[in-house]
């Protein structure tokens, strides 16, 4: 795809990563064209039963590349500058979001800006005990983006959500946990293996399931009851009609643990 982001493939699990270390994987505008483009791909990918998103360096991705930002203000090309957020912002939270398979952020270091956003909108974020969050927006006197509005409050609730956007700082790893930005902390050195023994489980789990189960919470956020219980019908019906379903009750009857093919 580019350089500046990697895509691998391996046992079901695609992993997506941010390569500008040099740069604490800001994103630049061929960094953000790779990225929503791989993220939309592995949204695509049958081979792919979970997507794992992740920064080399010592930065998950620290959001905006300002250097940029900052040449395209001098430039008065006001275009580039805000088309970026419906091109390149917006598709990216979308598919993060509604990929019909788990999606795992996996923390090597601080999450700002648009990288929180982006970690915010994956199902698990396993953090090194080294990394944190910024929610760096109103530092530099924007409002926020990257889905982060829709994201963050159903995290941590509405007040604390307003309260962390306003008086943006860095969160370290311990209270990331605590406040439920984080799934888990692990030691640095073990960030690797603990993210690939999670990537692991739930590339052999019944993909379509979970990917039901990622909708349904999504779509109960912003509708009613009644219309929440009739999306789930829609889902009990898909999931039941697949193998994994079928194998698994075989199973259950046969009391043997199921094998899921993601289908």
């Amino acid at each position: 795809m580019s350089d500046s982001v990697r895509y691998d493939v391996a046992d079901g699990v695609g992993t997506i990563t941010l390569n500008r270390p040099e740069a604490m994987n800001a994103l630049d505008t061929p960094t953000k064209v790779a990225l929503r483009d791989t993220v939309l791909a592995a949204a695509e990918d049958d081979a792919v039963r979970c997507v794992v998103l992740t920064g080399t360096g010592r930065a998950f991705c620290v959001g905006q590349d300002l250097k940029e930002h900052i040449g395209l203000l001098e430039a008065n090309d006001l275009d580039a500058l805000w088309s970026t957020v419906p091109v390149h912002f917006a598709p990216i939270a979308l598919a993060l979001s509604e990929m019909p398979k788990p999606v795992i952020a996996s923390l090597n270091g601080v999450a700002a800006g648009a990288g929180a956003s982006m970690a915010f909108a994956c199902d698990f974020r396993v953090v090194a005990d080294t990394a944190g969050f910024n929610l760096a927006f109103t530092g530099i006197a924007l409002s926020c983006d990257t889905g982060i509005s829709w994201t963050l409050p159903r995290l941590i609730g509405q007040a604390k959500a307003t309260e962390l956007l306003y008086f943006p700082r860095t969160i370290p790893a311990a209270e990331a946990m605590t406040l439920g930005l984080a799934t888990s902390v692990v030691p640095a050195g073990e960030l690797a293996s603990a993210t690939a023994e999670l990537a692991a489980k739930l590339a052999n789990g019944p993909t379509v399931a979970y990917g039901s189960v990622r909708q349904s919470l999504a779509y109960s956020a912003s509708h009613t009851l009644a219309e929440a219980l009739q999306f789930e019908a829609e889902k009990m019906q898909l999931t039941g009609g697949t193998e994994d379903h079928r194998n698994a009750v075989a199973s259950f009857v046969a009391k043997e643990k199921p094998t899921f093919q993601g289908r």
